[in-house]
């Protein structure tokens, strides 16, 4: 007979592991990034808002550029799930920030904030965008970090593409545990 705490053992996604580690163990929340367009369609901020939610339902903390489009929409998702919401803005105000931004921090060096961000990230995911997204997942891909990017992101080498939102989410937890089949495929 199998001890009591062996037989209530149950199969988890990385989704429910990490969650799990944020609520049992002592682990340090590196926030996730979520890069992208300024200004943005309809359904890449549904995207965006879609990530957002669900990065803050497993525990994530949430690290955008703090503005409008892409990073407003996932600081929505997150604020409104209940998550801790980063904005490192790229000016010395911090009423720039959008309303869904917990921690506004104005860093007051503009464009140059991109390499904080990828620096700062432990992950990052792109939605949209042009020439500052390009430049953030590059500098995410020079500082080691897995860089995601769903369809509508520009093209980059050595991003991992993700059809959706989901496959984000278990391509960040994979990262995030440590596991390199997902980050691989």
């Amino acid at each position: 007979m199998l001890p009591v705490s062996v037989s209530k053992l149950r199969a988890v996604n990385a989704d429910e592991a990490v969650r799990w580690l944020f609520q049992t163990a002592n682990v340090r929340r590196v926030p996730i990034a979520v890069i992208g367009a300024k200004v943005a369609s309809e359904a890449e901020c549904g995207e965006a808002e879609a990530l957002g939610a669900g990065l803050a339902r497993v525990g994530y903390t949430l690290l955008t550029g703090g503005r409008t489009g892409v990073m407003e929409a996932a600081s929505r998702g997150a604020f409104n799930a209940g998550g801790l919401v980063l904005g490192f803005l790229p000016g010395e105000g911090f009423e720039t920030a959008n309303p869904y931004v917990t921690v506004p921090l104005a860093t007051g060096v503009g464009p140059a904030r991109n390499s904080i961000i990828a620096q700062s990230a432990r992950v990052l995911v792109a939605v949209a965008g042009g020439y500052g997204t390009i430049t953030e997942m590059a500098y995410g891909l020079h500082y080691g970090r897995p860089v995601f990017a769903l369809p509508s992101a520009p093209d980059v080498p050595g991003v991992v593409r993700c059809n959706n939102v989901d496959e984000v989410l278990a391509g960040i937890a994979s990262a995030f545990l440590g596991l390199q089949s997902l980050m691989s495929s």
